[in-house]
């Protein structure tokens, strides 16, 4: 889809942050001991997927050694491999790892993209980097034509899917959205259902905050919604 490849190229060559260009440049030259000798992608990263997804997943930004390093969101990580696992067993990826950019990983009925498309010091962008990538979302939204259901991974891929539902959708009713794990919600004025859920950052999934039945069940809820809707 040519939109979809023109939006890849123009967020791969954004620079719009200072802060963040300079941060995941040099997260790339520095590297860390256990990849030291691997080439990062040290770049923005744009979503990936299925052109004709219903399931739009949202998260907060890449990882400093995961997706900034392999060059795909949600890839080269333990959130990747949650993430990838979840989606193989409900029928949205062909395999259920996510390495790097090349491994062959596919989705089916389902993109991946996040608020923010550089990773963030202590993964913690400011709300003016926010805004400013929040444009590219607004247009994977206006471009994924056939999306049904938007999961939000995490308050802050909440907070930025609002924003960019905001400009798209400005008689939405989108008062009283609250964040927490496998909330369902159906705005007045939105053609999405949307579904926010713990991210599957070691820091929830270690700590037994995220439980992977937990996890499971929010994509087997998204499934069962989708298969409804046919």
């Amino acid at each position: 889809m040519k939109e979809l490849a023109d939006l890849k190229e123009e967020i791969v060559n954004c620079r719009r942050c200072p802060r963040l260009s300079e941060y995941i440049r040099e997260v790339a030259r520095r590297k860390i001991k256990r990849f030291c000798k691997e080439e990062y992608w040290g770049r923005p990263l744009p979503g990936f997927g299925d052109p004709r997804a219903e399931l739009l997943i949202v998260g907060l930004a890449p990882a400093a050694h995961g997706g900034n390093r392999t060059g795909r969101m949600f890839t080269g990580d333990s959130s990747g491999n949650w993430l990838a696992r979840a989606l193989y067993e409900t029928g949205f990826a062909n395999k259920p790892e996510s390495v790097h950019r090349n491994d062959g990983l596919e989705l089916k009925g389902a993109y991946i993209t996040a608020v923010v498309r550089c990773a963030p010091p202590e993964n913690k962008p400011t709300r003016e980097e926010m805004e400013n990538c929040n444009p590219f979302l607004v247009r994977e939204l206006e471009v994924l034509k056939e999306v049904k259901v938007v999961l939000c991974l995490g308050s802050i891929a909440l907070k930025g899917t609002i924003m960019a539902l905001r400009r798209l959708y400005p008689e939405a009713e989108l008062k009283g959205l609250r964040f927490g794990h496998n909330l369902l919600y159906k705005p007045e004025g939105l053609p999405y259902t949307l579904i926010t859920s713990y991210h599957p950052s070691r820091q929830n999934t270690q700590t037994g905050r995220l439980r992977w039945e937990d996890w499971i069940s929010v994509f087997e809820r998204v499934r069962s919604l989708l298969e409804e809707g046919k």
